[in-house]
């Protein structure tokens, strides 16, 4: 890749965390108009596709399918963490950032949207990394 196709690259990658972020969080926090386990479900895998898009934004010549594989794995290790009730773990829930990132309530259910997350952000940023096609 060129230096300018990184950059475009990166562009495209922030543009997408961009539309996560806010799609994420506002269908997880929509309450009462959709059922809870959708609204989990859609905002796990705006998180897992988030980080993805930052790891990839951050070192763009990383192999997405790798970068998705490490970011979900990193993901189920931090939903096990949340079975420790370390007092410095507990300390950071207590912050909202801590809260976002850690989580605070561990949960088998989130295991299978982390995959989906993971493997819909690993191809959402393959696709973004293509350079588009010159029609002729």
């Amino acid at each position: 890749m060129t230096v300018r196709s990184l950059w475009k690259y990166r562009l495209r990658l922030l543009l997408a965390m961009g539309v996560a972020v806010p799609l994420g969080y506002s269908v997880r926090f929509a309450t009462g108009i959709t059922p809870e386990w959708f609204n989990n479900a859609v905002g796990n895998i705006a998180y897992e596709s988030f980080w993805i898009f930052l790891v990839l934004a951050i070192w763009p010549k990383l192999r997405p399918p790798a970068v998705a594989i490490a970011v979900c794995l990193a993901t189920c290790a931090l939903e096990f963490l949340q079975l420790s009730q370390d007092p410095l773990l507990i300390a950071a829930r207590r912050t909202i950032v801590g809260r976002l990132i850690l989580g605070t309530t561990f949960t088998w259910v989130d295991f299978p949207t982390y995959f989906l997350g993971s493997a819909i952000g690993g191809w959402l940023a393959l696709r973004l990394r293509q350079r588009p096609q010159s029609s002729e």
